[in-house]
């Protein structure tokens, strides 16, 4: 670029090779669990099931984490295939023991929100769930953030300044393993910091 660089990791997608969490990402998901929270609440007074989308892009992270967060009978994320039969039975099954609400959470997947919602209504209208879509869109993005994104931005900050005044540069700052660590700004282009498969895992355990 002419002079020297050195990256901070921030993104709420948090698909950003040389940081195990990037800025924006713990304020955006507060955000969207908010969000969810106050829907449940309409779903459980009316009945309903809300589908909700957030942001992310390619990258399924966020919504991952708030459908466990938030308690989602499914999530749909665009590294995961994602049948819509199989959703729409998670959401049915979760009236069977009484449950007042269903949640799903989704995110740019091949089936996202509105192919979700429109799939439920054409195959399962009137079968105990009224499904409603709700897309948070760029609500997550805005918002102040909490303690830890303000220490993050502070350590990632701090260390980028003294990283160029120690003559170096070409790097990101990232948070991996809790320290604040460089990476080559050559490797954070050419890689993608892959989705832990566990966590999906683990949602597919809370939600049965």
């Amino acid at each position: 670029m002419g002079f020297p660089v050195v990256g901070v990791a921030s993104t709420i997608d948090n698909d950003l090779y040389g940081s195990d969490i990037t800025l924006g990402v713990d304020t955006a998901l507060d955000i969207a669990l908010e969000a969810i929270d106050r829907l449940k609440v309409t779903a459980t007074s009316h009945l309903r099931a809300f589908l909700v989308e957030v942001m992310g892009h390619d990258c399924g992270y966020l919504a991952l984490m708030a459908g466990i967060a938030g308690g989602a009978e499914s999530v749909a994320i665009p590294e995961v295939p994602t049948d819509p039969e199989v959703i729409a039975q998670d959401l049915l099954s979760a009236y069977e023991p009484g449950k007042t609400n269903g949640l799903v959470v989704a995110e740019g997947a091949a089936n996202n929100a509105i192919a979700l919602g429109q799939y439920f209504k054409e195959h399962h209208d009137g079968q105990g769930s009224d499904l409603r879509v709700t897309m948070l869109g760029h609500v997550p993005r805005g918002g102040s953030p909490g303690a830890f994104g303000r220490l993050l931005s502070s350590r990632l900050g701090a260390a980028a300044v003294m990283t160029l005044a120690r003559g170096k540069h070409g790097v990101l700052m990232g948070l991996i393993k809790g320290e604040i660590l460089p990476t080559p700004l050559s490797g954070v282009v050419a890689k993608q910091r892959p989705l832990d498969s566990k966590m999906m895992d683990l949602a597919h355990v809370l939600a049965s």
